[in-house]
């Protein structure tokens, strides 16, 4: 695991105290990380069977039929408005702001109904939360809409106050590592420090290009990125269970 960031010679007292654990301070353990990142759809909520299905229907609307797995396959962890070529070649349809509109409008109505937290999400957290403090952030590749609402709808917004960042927001969202390199500025952590938890290739290789060890989420059914595909995209280990997060971080 990665040791602590080390300040560099020179450095202030303030940033000194930026790199501290909540655990440095009461002279517990040192911990593994300087912070936790985590990805939201799939990590916190169990949003992506929700979302596949509306775009599922959506493309079907455009001509272009398919799977649940091949809709996973193609499109979860990555920016929709991105993949405008892939469903241009099979449907002949270059999806505008107005199509972007109307899914988000049939995605959200949709979460508002049937979205759920993770299984085992809230008592990791708190476990979490109680080691790392305010050094946890939610780094998504979606827009910060659907982020905030789904943490809204779940109630998991009260862990990360002022702490989300969205990769519609950057230059380059995942699998570039633009969110999580900017949720460890606002940190004020090196991101060689921070544990990245992820669910999808995009995500993992996003967590791996920012520096940062990156734990992979697969629960092993239909709407997880199987195991391998993680390692594969640069996972430093996978787990399926919620529970065993907070063992994983040292909390």
């Amino acid at each position: 695991m990665n040791s602590p960031v080390t300040p560099a010679a020179g450095s202030s007292a303030a940033s000194v105290r930026a790199a501290e654990t909540p655990s440095d301070r009461l002279g517990s353990p040192v911990l593994p990380y300087t912070a936790v990142l985590f990805d939201c759809d799939g990590v916190l909520v169990d949003s992506e069977s929700i979302t596949q299905s509306v775009l599922r229907d959506m493309l079907e609307e455009l001509g272009w039929s398919l799977t649940r797995e091949e809709c996973i396959r193609l499109f979860v962890g990555k920016a929709l408005k991105d993949e405008w070529e892939v469903i241009l070649r099979h449907t002949g349809v270059r999806i505008d702001d107005a199509w972007l509109a109307a899914f988000r409008e049939r995605r959200n109505a949709a979460l508002r109904t049937d979205l759920t937290s993770v299984p085992g999400i809230e008592s990791a957290l708190e476990a979490v939360r109680a080691a790392y403090g305010d050094r946890i952030a939610v780094g998504t590749g979606a827009d910060r809409g659907k982020c905030e609402l789904q943490l809204g709808l779940t109630g998991l917004d009260r862990y990360f106050s002022g702490r989300v960042f969205s990769g519609m927001e950057m230059p380059r969202s995942k699998p570039a590592p633009d969110v999580y390199l900017a949720a460890a500025r606002a940190l004020g952590i090196d991101p060689a420090g921070a544990a990245v938890i992820e669910d999808s290739a995009a995500g993992v290789r996003a967590g791996a290009a920012a520096g940062a060890r990156v734990l992979g989420f697969s629960r092993g059914d239909v709407a997880s990125t199987p195991a391998a595909e993680l390692l594969a995209a640069g996972a430093s280990e996978v787990f399926a269970d919620m529970r065993e997060l907070p063992a994983l971080l040292g909390a």
